[in-house]
């Protein structure tokens, strides 16, 4: 990798950025993955109710279909972040994408319920270690500054278009028949993990000198986000002494977490990398952005779907505006960010998706979509302009052999984000719902509509405390301070 860094907010580039074949071919292969990982979710959230129908599964253990992804997502991802870091990035990607692979096919072959319910959790196991691995091997692969940041916005972009590309097609798949919801992820899969062989350059094995895998703290650290993450998402479902209960059992082993940390020679968080305070940063507005932008959609199909009516395709339709943000964030983000620099960039991204949720507060029983869309475009808009420059400012400025762990770091605070989010805005849903007619319906959507917007005005609060430094800047080891903290100590 190149010495020489440039700021994201500086002055533009003699010339403008270009990457060589082989670089797109890494690039394309890994917007591919994080294109799978987008489309395979949503298509499931579409196709759950046939799956019911199917298998005659309860509401309880329909929830646990989701609830076991979201598990061995959220709670492997650290883990799978600091693997990628001592076992080799790609190694990591080839071997997790082909376990991603059998299981999502397994899991079209399930005729029970907890043969899907396995299949799901494994496959998100599998999500946790692949996903922080794709993304260090491109803030590994591409020098920091607009080269990186180039690629970086074409990743996001491309992952938030599998999930609204994934919301149309799974419609259309689950017309079919709900196994296609499953079987399509192989085919897709299959062809990432071609590509990735002939793409991917083969990395040294990384130096282990010294470092051990700290199974100690992976137990702890992945047990205590697998129970925080459980008791968030079944608030809305479980009494308030078991809520109360599994959070404070999650809780109790982070704290446990953080002592073996401090002591272990080999930490699997060093905690020293959140001396980073845009690393901070970026993972509070992370998890604020995830939780509101999640919650919001949630409320946006229960009212389509369950007030007006709308078919699962008519839903995912008028929902596929929101996937504009794959075109804007690689063409108009770059330009915003070299001209403002990350911070303002994301800043503004969050007051737009917090004018967004702001608009849809006051939804009709009879709106047309015309007056739905405002809300969906701006909120597009608002994505494309947050989601890329936070995945930059969580990687940059971090040292190499520990861009998986911030990669991790960073896809944590979404997934909690956004499994806060959903409950939250699920609970005040219930809770402000008080019949099932049409109006006390619309009654429980406004109430719990404020949700999203406080979590977009909290994530541009905590972003705000970035803007204090000049754009341009650029530290004595070659970091813009538009985005970054002070150098972060190579001590713990």
């Amino acid at each position: 990798m190149s010495t020489h860094r440039e700021s994201s907010a500086g002055a533009p580039s003699a010339s403008p950025v270009t990457f060589k074949r082989r670089e797109w071919g890494v690039l394309l292969v890994l917007c591919g993955a994080i294109f799978l990982e987008g489309i395979d979710v949503a298509m499931l959230n579409v196709a759950l109710p046939s799956i019911r129908a199917d298998l005659g599964l309860s509401t309880g253990s329909l929830q646990w279909v989701m609830s076991a992804y979201v598990l061995g997502y959220g709670g492997f991802m650290l883990l799978g972040g600091r693997a990628a870091d001592l076992f080799g990035r790609r190694q990591m990607f080839v071997l997790w994408l082909s376990v991603f692979l059998v299981f999502s096919g397994l899991g079209g072959f399930a005729t029970e319920g907890w043969m899907l319910i396995v299949a799901r959790f494994v496959t998100g196991v599998a999500a946790a270690f692949m996903t922080p691995a794709g993304l260090s091997i491109i803030t590994t692969g591409f020098d920091e500054g607009p080269r990186r940041n180039k690629a970086l916005l074409f990743y996001s972009g491309t992952a938030a278009g599998g999930f609204s590309i994934g919301l149309v097609v799974g419609g259309l798949l689950t017309a079919i028949g709900w196994r296609w919801v499953f079987f399509v992820p192989v085919v897709l899969s299959a062809l990432i993990l071609a590509a990735a062989l002939a793409f991917v350059p083969k990395s040294p094995r990384p130096d282990r000198t010294g470092q051990s895998v700290d199974l100690v703290g992976a137990v702890m650290v992945t047990a205590a986000i697998v129970l925080l993450v459980l008791g968030v998402e079944r608030a809305s479902h479980a009494s308030a002494a078991a809520t109360a209960g599994t959070l404070a059992a999650g809780l109790a082993l982070l704290a446990v977490f953080v002592a073996v940390e401090r002591r272990s020679a080999s930490p699997l968080v060093r905690l020293g990398i959140f001396r980073s305070g845009a690393l901070v940063r970026a993972n509070l507005s992370g998890l604020f952005f995830a939780g509101g932008f999640f919650g919001f959609q949630f409320l946006v199909v229960l009212y389509l779907q369950e007030l007006r009516d709308w078919s699962t395709l008519q839903t995912s339709l008028a929902m596929i505006v929101i996937g504009a943000d794959a075109v804007l964030s690689p063409t108009v983000t770059p330009k915003l960010v070299e001209r403002f620099g990350n911070a303002r960039v994301i800043f503004g991204g969050l007051l737009l998706a917090a004018l967004s949720y702001a608009l849809f507060l006051p939804v009709g029983a009879d709106w047309t979509y015309l007056a739905m869309f405002p809300s969906l475009i701006i909120l597009s808009l608002g994505f494309a302009l947050t989601y890329g420059p936070l995945t930059i400012v969580a990687t940059e400025g971090v040292k190499e052999e520990e861009q998986g762990l911030a990669g991790g770091l960073l896809y944590t605070a979404f997934q909690f984000g956004a499994a806060l989010g959903l409950s939250t805005v699920t609970a005040v849903n219930v809770w402000a719902t008080t019949s099932s007619s049409p109006a006390a319906l619309l009654d429980g959507y406004r109430a719990a509509l404020w949700v999203p917007l406080a979590a977009a005005l909290l994530a541009a609060l905590v972003s705000a405390f970035g803007l204090r430094s000049r754009p341009g800047t650029v530290t004595a080891s070659g970091g813009p301070v538009d985005d970054l903290a002070p150098e972060i100590p190579a001590t713990r």
